[in-house]
């Protein structure tokens, strides 16, 4: 049974409506007063009226950064003084929002196995540090939701048979139904843990460190929600719902996309959409395109959701010289819904997932992108499959590093094969957003992965930031050459509203080789063709194939150049927006 679409206005209603079908043995009136205690304490007033969906919440100046609190490190400062100080000497008018990956005390993944989630981890600095970065540039924070550390005073509790926290976590049998479970990992499911109450097995989606919350409790929920507006009220105003797709457990189903975790995200919706604050939800769900698209809801769940076919299909053509399977993704992509946005992206902290690239490359086609990065120093991580059985999940490489060869070998077209990856992110309907190891053209960290034994410290490098200052203030380094570039590109993006996430897209049907999309501007006046060739060979577009009104003055705004009403011609790996304004 789905969650219920609300049509009622009323906000008691409909948060009693969502909370009696997530919870239908309690009351609901109660529980919602308790809801509301939880995100709104002490008084704090709320929003009589939410917030409409539109076209308002985000424009074309929007780009964001994508950082761990640590990527920049000097053994003498904060590190977040470091990364707000590159921010803002580097990056100002180039974005205007940064990702700040878990900054919490953790125990293990990076960070995603937290602690407390009312801490800054100390080695990175404190919540000052984080309000000065919030109030220079939109703030994106981590919602580690599905699971806590096994350290953490949460579980710890948990163990001691320490009310409310003795029923804070998924407990399952070994004997209970659970070959249908999707998971992106290789390690057994559950853990077996000695509590005060006796032996237990604990359900552990990523890893025996990291133990699944248990929202069918509704302290739980409540607890978030505090967690939520602690975040809010230190300056955060983007929340990515991290993993969020896992949140609900019934033994004998799949345990990922059940209707009661949607109703949950359609409840943290209706408390934003009603918060004074501007605060924006982001679903991170690394799974193929139908499955990802339902987070949008009817415009009632995420703002934003990922956009996740993305990197393993730009990936490839890339790597293979042809287009047709992004163009062919790209042509059945619905434009988000009024009042939602795609989040672009090539590269993460993450790997390159390869889940969502399920039905949209041909197997042998996924193999020779294995394959590839495999000869560049690039490493697989895989994932167990219902009732047995392995399949990649991921690629670990920097995106820079991939872009070092096509399928054809190695050539010296590794930076424009670069950028034009990354120009594609910044020119389809949606908002851009960057690892910093892509702005920067970071390498593959090998010595990472062999010190600490985990495949995704290969893109996790960390910057000894004077080192960093001194390759970027010479103008012959990748790095400096990389950031200026793709600053460039970012700065020009921001000036046009053909760009703006919500504008009209239409994406061209031309030579394979290239990658094309129309935009248009809200208000109809700016049109651009954005154009990608993603082969080491040079394309030539007859002039009927784009529609060049006549009489406008179509100018190439990457290369300054009018363009006449004829054949375009692109160079290997160029790429040209071509504007009437």
């Amino acid at each position: 049974m789905p969650p219920p679409v609300m049509t009622d206005p009323s906000f008691s209603t409909r948060l009693a409506d969502l909370l009696r079908f997530v919870y239908p043995q309690l009351d609901a009136d109660i529980l919602a007063s308790q809801v509301i205690e939880a995100f709104w304490p002490e008084g704090r007033g709320r929003r009589r009226r939410p917030r409409r969906p539109g076209n308002t919440l985000w424009s074309q100046r929007d780009a964001v950064l994508i950082t761990y609190g640590d990527s920049l490190i000097d053994g003498r400062h904060k590190p977040l003084d470091l990364l707000r100080h590159f921010l803002t000497a580097r990056l100002r008018g180039v974005v205007n929002g940064v990702h700040v990956l878990p900054f919490f005390p953790y125990t293990s993944d990076d960070g995603f196995a937290v602690t407390d989630y009312r801490k800054v981890n100390p080695q990175l600095g404190d919540w000052s540090d984080i309000r000065r970065i919030g109030r220079d540039f939109h703030l994106m924070s981590d919602l580690v939701l599905n699971h806590v550390s096994s350290q953490g005073v949460w579980f710890t509790a948990y163990r001691q048979g320490q009310a409310p926290y003795d029923r804070f976590f998924v407990e399952a049998a070994p004997e209970d139904d659970l070959t249908q479970v999707v998971r992106p990992r290789t390690t057994p499911l559950l853990r077996e843990v000695d509590t005060a109450m006796g032996r237990r097995h604990v359900w552990c989606t990523f890893s025996h460190d990291q133990v699944d919350l248990d929202f069918a409790n509704p302290e739980v929920l409540l607890e978030i929600l505090r967690i939520i507006r602690l975040h809010v009220d230190r300056g955060v105003r983007i929340i990515r719902l991290d993993a969020v797709a896992f949140l609900w457990k019934e033994p004998g189903t799949p345990c990922i996309h059940l209707p009661q975790t949607h109703a949950l995200i359609r409840l943290l919706r209706l408390l934003v959409d009603h918060a004074s604050e501007t605060v924006i939800l982001l679903t991170e769900t690394n799974v193929p395109k139908a499955e990802n698209l339902s987070y949008f809801g009817h415009r009632n769940e995420a703002h934003m959701v990922y956009n996740f076919p993305l990197p393993p299909l730009v990936l490839h053509a890339m790597l293979s010289g042809s287009a047709a399977s992004l163009n062919g993704w790209q042509r059945g992509m619905p434009p988000a819904p009024l009042g939602c946005a795609y989040l672009n992206f090539t590269a993460s902290h993450d790997g390159i997932g390869m889940r969502p690239a399920e039905g949209l490359l041909p197997p042998a086609e996924i193999g020779r992108v294995i394959d590839t990065i495999r000869d560049i120093g690039g490493l697989v991580s895989m994932r167990t499959l219902p009732g047995g059985g392995e399949a990649p999940y991921e690629l670990n490489c920097s995106f820079f590093a991939a872009m070092s060869r096509s399928f054809k070998g190695e050539d010296q077209h590794h930076l424009a094969r670069f950028l034009a990856s990354q120009t594609i992110v910044m020119s389809l309907e949606g908002i851009p957003a960057f690892y910093i190891h892509s702005m920067l053209g970071t390498p593959n960290d090998l010595d990472a992965v062999a010190r600490r034994g985990m495949n995704r410290a290969i893109n996790r490098h960390r910057w000894h930031y004077p080192d960093l200052t001194a390759a970027l203030d010479d103008p012959g380094t990748v790095q400096a050459q990389v950031l200026a570039q793709l600053s460039e590109r970012l700065r020009l993006r921001a000036r046009q509203p053909a760009f703006h996430p919500n504008a009209t897209q239409f994406t061209l049907r031309l030579d394979e080789r290239v990658f094309g999309l129309w935009r248009q501007s809200l208000d109809r006046d700016q049109s651009i063709f954005a154009l990608h060739n993603v082969s080491d060979e040079e394309v030539e577009i007859p002039h009927d194939a784009l529609n060049l009104i006549a009489d406008e003055p179509w100018r190439d705004l990457l290369g300054g150049e009018v363009v006449a009403q004829g054949g375009v011609r692109l160079a290997p790996y160029q790429c040209r927006w071509i504007s009437n304004r």
